[in-house]
């Protein structure tokens, strides 16, 4: 599904080069669910953001699908993010100003999907996650637990491929965190890839590989 060979990312330091990531050469398969950890600095949510397409600036060869990632215009990268990759993120990345339900219709507002299914879609997915009575609330309205709960379903309501989780735990209590992960394993079973940065062992532990960046290497897998 997704193969990553030599990607490297830097930025200028003076008359020297600062590396963030190092000679990646990474595989991803359809319907894995992959943990990247490693110390802060390491590396981990700068490769997740160009799994995501979302970072343009570095070298090497980003292969999906057998797409080359790498040789593409930033408008079709973009094509290819909207109609696989879910994203799911720390701060949840909400709109404030729009409802629940609002939130959960805009990634489907990027694809080829009318008005009347678009509905379909997201009243669906309320009642898949049961958050049906807070779809006309705003994310203020909502608690730490119950807006991360948004996120995930905002990430998954057009179906993609894969989703990707920056510490998708780390402003939860244990409580939330344990049914987030739950949520996740479920997702993975149903067939959907995840890749999750995280410092947390117990949350690396629901997916089948774990990644071990340092100083922007891989040191492990």
């Amino acid at each position: 599904m997704i193969t990553l060979r030599n990607v490297e990312k830097s930025f200028a330091s003076g008359p020297a080069k600062t590396y963030v990531l190092r000679r990646i050469d990474l595989d991803i398969k359809q319907g894995e669910f992959v943990s990247i950890m490693g110390p802060s600095g390491a590396g981990k949510s700068t490769l997740l953001h160009i799994l995501g397409m979302h970072d343009q600036s570095w070298t090497g060869e980003y292969f999906f699908d057998e797409v080359a990632i790498h040789a593409l215009n930033p408008k079709k990268r973009a094509d290819v993010r909207n109609r696989n990759i879910g994203f799911v993120f720390q701060s949840y990345h909400l709109l404030d100003d729009q409802t629940v339900f609002e939130n959960l219709e805009l990634p489907l507002s990027y694809r080829d999907v009318s008005k009347k299914e678009r509905q379909s879609i997201v009243c669906d997915t309320l009642d898949r996650f049961q958050i049906v009575g807070k779809k006309d609330l705003f994310p203020s309205q909502l608690s730490g637990g119950q807006q991360q709960l948004v996120g995930i379903a905002r990430a998954v309501v057009a179906n993609p491929r894969i989703i990707l989780a920056d510490e998708p735990t780390g402003n939860l209590h244990s409580g939330q965190g344990k049914e987030i992960m739950e949520m996740f394993k479920r997702l993975n079973d149903e067939g959907t890839t995840i890749v999750q940065v995280t410092h947390s062992e117990v949350n690396a532990e629901y997916g089948n590989r774990i990644v071990r960046l340092e100083d922007g290497w891989v040191v492990k897998e």
